[in-house]
């Protein structure tokens, strides 16, 4: 608590130090009009030389608009009309009181540029690579998992972990908040998000210094945000089918005036998929077979998802604005598993088989609170930001296996019953303040300050229950408890000149962390100090092509899922643990990217992670009996050159092409489980082709192909896979739109591969519900004149680590 009030007492101090700071305002305005029959409806936004929205107004009923109390330097102006842009100046040089000339825009030359001006699928901007997901038709009536799982350059494993361009351990957010789960977890959380929430999917490969440290990488699935003045919102449904229903709705609402916005949104998901794997596994001992179990396992998923999340921002003045957000989370989930067993002795003839049905009952929720202010120094752009974020989860999950073996020989039959009673729950809490600071002649400054706390408490119990009472299982039972603090403190200094841009920074975090087993009393502490350096250089070669060099190191600490011990069983032979001797693992990126008119993009990329935290799947013994672990261990080193390429094509007025290719090399060092691999990877590559068609009164449709090659990661080799999704979409006059969508037509998208270690082969199949054909309906309602929104909250660094 004492950190927290000097903090605060900090803070304090770097707000006095801005206002005497703050440069006196030369009281410069611009000025002028637009013609048009609708004058009244434009929006005027005022932007700096780096496009930085400064203010926004509205036209008057003659066209006339005016910005004042401006400094000297370089503006833009951007002029939108029913939430799209018509106008984009060329840059203004302000000195004296200016008066622009008049801005002609009658109806029909913006029609003709609301047509040139629509957003692409993937675009590039601040460093960051944007898919807008709302513009992807295949998209319709699905998860956030499965939209993500389509997006370029994204591979998903057969145990639901997430790797971007061939590099994994990534940092995923949820508006800039990380999300509470890793794995199969995060999967699941984000099979009930609908695709009708998300506006678009930032992929930021390289975070500079004022990023939490966290994740090699960070993918930011940003939700829809109404910032309309006046009333606005939508409503939204859809329906699908695969083998199973699949339905998703969401309402959200918006209301805007000068001193307010006030908020709220909620989305309901009913949903059915499977998950199907076939596994042939194959255990030796110095080369000779000894067993293997062949089986088929089959998991039915039943979710319930509701999230909710209300809020308001109040403009104090000109320079304050305070807000608050409350978000609720509630997913419920029910699994049925159906697992069938056979094993082969060592002359590989069967020795018995045996049937586990196991089912369980799942609940998750989170609540969330967020309270902010920001004070605005002058009229360049300064600011200082304050978050404080309350977060909590509790989780509970009723667990049952009842599995039947028959030895063949013997003829004999036996039942064995386990049950499982698991709660969880975690608080975080976070505090940060930032101040960007932007001077004369082009420099700026950020600079902050942030701690965090963290408490996870974890009991899970399991019973024999064969006799028809519940038995405790010792072996099994455990009680995990998990406490961190984390303080970071971070820099950056940017310049600009004519052509050229540079930013330098440096973040340090100390962390602090506990963890202790009280089941065995075992305490594992850890304390560290890191810094955290990142630089970008930018360069114009031309009027339209740019090249630009970065590098940041990044840290990914273990979530707490997978440094909690608990033993969870999918059968007798096969269970998750994870691992409380984990490390993190550290990582340096470099990346080289040229781009040409905005459009096309050629990114070399190196990294080398120490440390690397690897999920595996590897044989123990267990009671003396030879059974298959999923885990997490860390390898010694992982290395990654790649080379990234965007090329958008327009092949004719009503046809444009969105093609994207990766192609890289991973290469893994490292020991698990007696087994050596030096440099083991391989060259793969990922292609990736979205189409739309634009087909007149209102009717487009879209087709999307893709193809992931081989790929050798770690013990883990992947074979290649592929898809093609349609869709179809009219949008009506009433500001509604229906939407049709066909995915994974040929059903092949589904996972194969083959884990190796010395006296251990596994075969794997996965399949699951993704050839799926869904119908969509969203109306949009409210007025039409934008603003901007606001970006809080200051946990970014935590939730993504959060496990069950």
């Amino acid at each position: 608590m004492a950190r927290i009030f000097s903090l605060i007492l900090l803070w304090i101090l770097m707000l006095f130090t801005s206002f005497l700071s703050a440069q006196t305002t030369q009281n410069l305005s611009l000025s002028g009009s637009i013609t048009s029959e609708k004058a009244e409806q434009m929006e005027i936004n005022l932007l700096d030389a780096d496009h930085k929205l400064i203010k926004t107004e509205i036209a008057d009923s003659n066209g006339k608009f005016g910005f004042n109390d401006l400094k000297g330097g370089t503006y833009h102006l951007k002029i939108n009309r029913n939430g799209t842009e018509v106008y984009h100046s060329d840059p203004i040089s302000l000195a004296v009181n200016t008066s622009l000339p008049s801005i002609d825009l009658n109806t029909k030359s913006i029609q003709g540029i609301t047509i040139t001006k629509a957003k692409p699928m993937i675009e590039r901007q601040d460093g960051k690579m944007i898919m807008n997901v709302e513009n992807s038709i295949a998209s319709t009536g699905n998860s956030a998992f499965e939209v993500l799982e389509k997006a370029p350059g994204i591979s998903i494993d057969n145990n639901d972990n997430i790797s971007l361009r061939g590099k994994g351990n990534l940092l995923i957010q949820i508006d800039g908040k990380n999300t509470p789960m890793t794995g199969s977890d995060l999967a699941n959380y984000l099979k009930g998000i609908p695709s009708s929430t998300i506006d678009k999917i930032e992929f930021i490969t390289n975070p500079s210094s004022k990023y939490d440290a966290a994740g090699s990488s960070i993918i930011n699935i940003k939700l829809k945000k109404e910032q309309r003045k006046g009333t606005n919102g939508s409503i939204s449904t859809s329906l699908g089918t695969g083998k199973y229903i699949k339905n998703n709705n969401s309402f959200s609402i918006n209301h805007r005036n000068k001193k307010i916005n006030i908020f709220g949104n909620y989305s309901f998901a009913y949903r059915e998929a499977y998950n199907g794997l076939v596994l042939d596994r194959n255990f030796y001992e110095n080369n000779n077979f000894k067993k293997a179990y062949i089986q088929d396992n089959y998991l039915k998923f039943r979710f319930n998802n509701h999230i909710a999340k209300a809020g308001m921002d109040y403009y104090v003045n000109d320079k304050n604005v305070l807000g608050f957000s409350v978000g609720l989370v509630s997913n419920k989930f029910n699994v049925n598993g159906d697992n069938s067993n056979l094993t082969l002795g060592s002359n590989r003839l069967p020795e018995s088989t045996f049937t586990t049905v196991n089912t369980s009952n799942d609940r998750w929720t989170n609540l969330s609170f967020n309270l902010n202010h920001k004070y605005t120094i002058d009229s360049l752009g300064s600011e200082i930001s304050t978050d404080f974020d309350y977060i909590n989860y509790a989780n509970s999950s009723l667990q049952s296996f009842d599995t039947r073996t028959h030895e063949i020989a013997a003829q004999t039959d036996n039942l064995d019953i386990i049950k499982g009673d698991m709660d969880g729950k975690l608080n975080i809490y976070s505090l940060k303040s930032d101040l960007n600071k932007n001077f004369k002649n082009e420099w700026k400054l950020e600079t902050g300050i942030k701690t965090s706390f963290v408490k996870t408490d974890n009991d899970l119990k399991f019973f024999n229950a064969t006799s028809g009472i519940l038995i405790p299982d010792l072996s099994k039972t455990n009680h995990f408890i998990y406490e961190e603090n984390i303080n970071a403190v971070y820099g950056n200094v940017s310049k600009k000149w004519e052509k050229f841009k540079a930013t330098a920074g440096l973040r340090m975090e100390n962390t602090n962390v506990k963890g202790t087993q009280l089941t065995t009393n075992q305490v594992n502490k850890r304390n560290y100090t890191q810094l955290f350096p990142s630089a970008v250089f930018s360069y114009d070669l031309t009027d339209k092509s740019n090249l630009e060099v970065n590098f940041s190191r990044r840290i990914t600490r273990p979530s707490y899922n997978q440094l909690n011990p608990f033993k969870f069983y999918l059968d007798p032979t096969t269970l998750k643990a994870g691992n409380p001797d984990l490390n993190a693992q550290t990582t340096m990126n470099y990346e080289l990217t040229y781009s040409l008119s905005n459009k096309y993009f050629a990114t070399l990329s190196y990294s080398k992670t120490s440390n690397n935290i690897t999920d595996i799947l590897k044989p123990v013994i267990e009671n003396g009996q030879v059974v298959t672990v999923q885990t997490i261990e860390n390898l010694d080193s992982v290395s990654y050159l790649g080379l990234y390429l965007i090329a958008p094509v327009k092949v004719t007025q009503w046809w444009d092409m969105n093609n994207s290719a990766n192609f890289y090399y991973g290469s893994y060092t490292g020991n698990v489980s007696g087994t050596q691999i030096n440099n083991k990877g391989n060259f793969t590559f990922n292609i990736n082709s979205i189409n739309s068609f634009k087909l007149g009164n209102g009717y487009t449709a879209e087709l999307t192909g893709n193809y992931k090659a081989r790929e050798v990661y770690a013990y883990l080799n992947v074979s290649p896979n592929w898809y093609i999704n349609i869709g179809a979409q009219k949008k009506f006059k009433n500001n509604s739109t229906l939407k049709f969508s066909f995915t994974d037509m040929f059903f092949t998208s589904n996972i194969k591969g083959q884990t190796v270690y010395n006296d251990y082969l596994e075969n794997f199949a996965v399949k699951r519900d993704s050839r799926v054909v869904t119908l969509s309906y969203t109306y949009n309602f409210g007025s039409s004149k934008n603003g901007q929104p606001r970006k809080t909250g200051g946990a970014d660094d935590l939730k993504q680590r959060v496990g069950n």
